[in-house]
């Protein structure tokens, strides 16, 4: 006879509906930080008196710290219970946003953002078993319908209420709006949870994994981030940091292959589905993550959008996978999910060869539309690679497999926001000087466009730095344009891949163990 005790009975009535709302707000607060800050950057390095690229960091600290804490999630859980890990990350996760938001400098406020990332690990897994157990069965599925749309609807707040924030008040705002929302979630979570706290057990924690974890992705982030500006392997402190990169990273790998309980169960790369997901999400993630990084910096700083509509440009993506969400999860359940997810490829995939067309006078609508691509690739893309990924694992495998996804995926995500900015900088450093090139000084179209600045009341320094500014736009556009044509020739190329995989979903048969 099992000595677990068996689990509560659902709720219903107000409490249900209470219930259901704080977690999806835990939820939401989560998510939501993680795009809030993206159109805020530029307003925060100006104000921090540091460069847009150093801005970015604000970013990749939060994603890549959220990644790292996630293998740590499933023994959190076990050790301390459900309820008690879910409602003390979303309570040290209001206490981290409070810290970002009286941050005195960059360093200080990475530093809270890493704690802010560190700590809501546990947040979204959280938040989604504990609404699968306050529901009866037979409404499990309203549940997770609703916990899904909250992680949609976020990124669709984020952007618009970032450059709201940013241009109507002050930026510290995008962190303290999270206080009372933080507070009314974790007070409603555990008045009304607390009697409803999972077993418990000791279980063993690989503490020497997750440190070495801690040292490899830490060094190869920071790496990353500032190898820009300090001309890269030039510098000894970089070349430092790629060489403990490297040597945490195999040390990591040998011990995690020996070692009983490991923080993050590598032989889950036995199977080929696992695998070849694991690539295309993080190669597809990677790739929509540094767009998403872009594409409101270069509005801000070369195409004189203001945050909000910079935000606004992003918005319409996710309402449209609002929309099709629901007729997504009807298909999802009747044909192969590889189908599914090459139709969100190719979109992705259209979204960025529409935007490689981006001109210097476009219009707002211009903008938008390659963003409404976007947002049918959305609606299906990451269900169908979790759908894909997760085909063949065992049950009892599926929380560390779901944990090792979710790292991978945010670390890539991380790694390519740094590398986003300084791919841009060098693209537009190499278009100024070709355009720099093919123009002098002496070209009568030079003079005439001086000449006619100077009929508008410019000196001739102003009118060479008026040309000089539009040089400069011109250059980033051009970047821009080529990382936008490289991110859609990206998603293309993951098409064959994604095929290597087995058939999952559709009634297709599941492979019982890993390959």
């Amino acid at each position: 006879m099992s000595d677990q005790p068996s689990a509560p009975a659902p709720m219903s009535g107000g409490a249900l509906a209470i219930t259901a709302v704080a977690l999806a707000l835990g939820t939401f607060m989560q998510v939501l930080d993680g795009s809030i800050a993206n159109v805020s950057i530029p307003t925060i390095a100006g104000d921090m008196g540091v460069s847009a690229d150093q801005g970015t960091w604000v970013i990749t600290s939060f994603a890549v710290a959220n990644g790292v804490s996630v293998p740590l999630t499933g023994w959190l859980m076990m050790r301390y219970g459900v309820v008690k890990t879910f409602v003390m990350a979303v309570s040290l996760f209001t206490v981290a946003s409070l810290l970002c938001g009286i941050a005195w400098n960059l360093p200080s406020l990475i530093v809270f953002r890493i704690l802010q990332g560190a700590v809501s690990g546990p947040m979204i897994p959280g938040s989604q078993a504990l609404l699968i157990s306050i529901f009866p069965s037979d409404k499990r599925g309203a549940a997770l319908a609703l916990w899904s749309m909250t992680t949609l609807v976020a990124p669709i707040a984020g952007p618009v209420l970032g450059g709201y924030i940013s241009d109507n008040m002050s930026w510290q705002w995008i962190f303290l709006i999270n206080l009372p929302v933080g507070a009314l979630c974790a007070f409603l979570c555990w008045r009304n949870m607390k009697s409803r706290e999972t077993a418990t057990r000791k279980v063993p924690v690989d503490t020497t994994g997750f440190m070495l974890l801690l040292v490899w992705v830490g060094a190869f982030q920071v790496m990353l981030d500032t190898g820009k500006d300090a001309d890269w392997f030039s510098s000894p402190a970089i070349v430092v940091l790629a060489i403990v990169a490297l040597i945490g990273f195999i040390a990591w790998l040998i011990w995690e292959l020996t070692e009983k309980n490991p923080i993050v169960d590598l032989s889950l790369f036995r199977s080929r589905n696992f695998t070849v997901g694991s690539i295309v999400t993080c190669l597809g993630f990677g790739v929509f993550f540094g767009n998403s990084v872009l594409l409101p910096l270069w509005l801000q700083t070369h195409m004189n959008y203001i945050a909000t509509w910079a935000g606004l440009v992003a918005a319409p993506s996710g309402v449209v996978a609002v929309m099709l969400t629901p007729f997504a999860a009807q298909i999802m359940g009747k044909v192969d999910a590889r189908w599914t997810a090459t139709l969100a490829i190719a979109a992705f995939g259209l979204s960025y060869w529409l935007r490689s067309d981006y001109t210097a006078d476009a219009s707002f609508g211009a903008l938008v539309v390659p963003l409404l691509v976007q947002g049918v690739a959305m609606s299906v893309f990451f269900v169908s690679m979790i759908t894909i990924t997760l085909n063949g694992i065992p049950p009892g495998q599926i929380p560390q497999a779901t944990g090792l996804s979710n790292f991978t995926r945010l670390s890539a995500g991380a790694f390519a926001a740094a590398l986003t900015t300084t791919i841009w900088d060098r693209s537009a450093s190499l278009h100024q000087t070709r355009l720099a090139e093919s123009v002098s000084p002496a070209d009568p179209a030079w003079q005439g466009t001086v000449t006619a600045m100077s009929h508008m009341g410019l000196s001739l320094p102003q009118s060479l730095g008026a040309m000089t500014r539009q040089f400069v736009d011109q250059a980033y556009l051009l970047a821009s344009l080529d990382f936008f044509r490289a991110s859609a020739w990206l998603m293309i190329l993951l098409v064959p891949l994604l095929w290597f995989t087995k058939r999952a979903g559709g009634g297709g048969e599941h492979v019982a163990a890993a390959d």
